[in-house]
């Protein structure tokens, strides 16, 4: 195949791919090889019929259209890579008369990344962020790691706000037990609002071993409507009440927890890793402010097909989320009466507040020309093979050459960023 450019009018690419006799007489084994089975001829077994005698039945063209699928959908990708084309919307081909010993040429028109210019990105004054780590940081973080290394501890009293209560359940409704409201041995703790509204409170003050009907109401807008709004019992039994019990804050309670002899050292080393974060936090705040600016600084006409995709990508983001949690995007827009294009017209300026931040940050790139290096990029896969605790060439395989495209970009975003940032004046 031979992929040659013509022109580029509006966003619009025009090129030419261009296939010898052989190429198409190949395509064409290969289509009868794979359709073979699909025809009965007399006097022969199914799938053993020659091609020869199958197009003299059928046509000489029956493999074309075939042998024409697998050729564009193989050449497609490599002629965008070879004429550095990246397209947004589906191509309209053109095809030369088709015939048999002939090669054949297809002309393809198709929408392409739009061409931004961008001003105004270097100098860009920010005000210094200074996010303080206080003593209060400290402890509220000394706190989190005492909670993390606690134990729970039974205790022989009936039960108290802030324990956690080992129960079985089962809810009914009238007389009618109703599904996926039976549990065994379930570990709940009260206050945490785990439950309908009503139910954790009811068990306070019932000892282990004893047994409890809760009552309670389910909400109106409870996402299983043979619930909603309706009074239902359930039946509980205590089994075990447990207590957390913290770890008191000294030199011993350090040793245990980490690599320092005192307590002293180990509140150091978590004030240093606050004081890191924050500046993270302050630099990740500046840096945003940047982009917006720039962003406000530069007019950019997004294709609307690419708005489109965006919504589209948005929505499947949002409607994984929602199953995540139990529910569905169905769910969510029937509780708030809208259809799918209300909500798509509602997230409509924020996908195109998304795609403007990239297409900038990109031409920051291509003005600069930053790009990621090899080495650039393995740093990410090195950080993605820590975080899934793989090895990172096991990572780089596993996620194939299109990801690792889109990791690539990721980094080069990232690169321009920081060069926006190092360019920037901060007061």
């Amino acid at each position: 195949m031979k992929a040659q450019f013509i022109s580029k009018e509006n966003n619009i690419a025009k090129f030419t791919m261009e296939f010898t006799a052989e190429e198409f007489e190949a395509a064409q084994v290969k289509a009868y090889q794979e359709n073979k089975g699909k025809f009965n001829i007399d006097g022969f077994r199914k799938g053993k019929a020659p091609r020869k005698l199958i197009e003299t039945h059928f046509g000489e063209d029956i493999f074309f259209e075939d042998a024409i699928n697998n050729m564009f959908s193989e050449s497609y990708p490599a002629a965008l890579d070879e004429l550095k084309l990246e397209v947004i919307d589906r191509p309209m081909a053109n095809f030369t008369e088709l015939k048999k010993g002939e090669g054949f040429t297809i002309t393809i028109d198709v929408q392409v990344y739009p061409e931004v210019v961008v001003k105004d990105y270097k100098g860009v004054e920010v005000e210094k962020v200074v996010n303080a780590v206080t003593e209060e940081d400290l402890e509220k973080e000394m706190e989190m790691l005492r909670k993390r290394n606690s134990r729970m501890v039974l205790v022989e009293r009936p039960i108290e706000e802030g324990d956690t209560a080992l129960i079985d359940y089962a809810g009914f409704v009238g007389e009618e037990q109703f599904e996926g409201g039976t549990a065994e041995r379930y570990a709940l703790k009260i206050g945490s609002n785990t439950f309908i509204p009503g139910f954790e409170e009811q068990l306070i003050g019932v000892s282990a071993g004893e047994e409890k009907d809760v009552v309670v109401t389910f909400p109106e807008e409870y996402h299983a409507d043979n619930l909603a709004g309706k009074e239902a019992v359930f039946k509980c039994k205590v089994h075990e009440i447990k207590v957390e019990e913290l770890p008191v804050l000294d030199d011993d309670f350090a040793k245990d927890v980490s690599e320092f002899d005192t307590l002293e050292e180990l509140k150091a080393d978590k004030k240093a890793e606050l004081e890191k974060a924050a500046e993270a936090r302050a630099k990740a705040e500046m840096e945003n402010t940047v982009i917006e600016k720039v962003c406000d600084a530069n007019e950019i006409d997004i294709p609307e097909v690419m708005i489109e995709d965006e919504v589209n990508v948005m929505i499947q983001e949002f409607d994984s989320q929602l199953r995540y949690q139990g529910l569905s995007l169905e769910n969510y827009l029937q509780y708030l009466q809208k259809e799918v294009s209300d909500f798509k017209e509602e997230i409509k300026p924020e996908a195109i507040k998304r795609l403007k931040t990239r297409m900038v940050i990109l031409a920051v790139a291509e003005a600069e020309d930053i790009q990621a290096t090899e080495e650039d990029v393995n740093k990410q896969l090195e950080l993605i093979a820590m975080q899934y605790r793989m090895d990172a060439q096991q990572v780089k395989e596993a996620l194939g050459a299109e990801n690792l495209r889109a990791i690539e970009k990721d980094v080069r975003l990232r690169l321009a960023i920081e060069f926006m940032y190092n360019n920037a004046v901060i007061k």
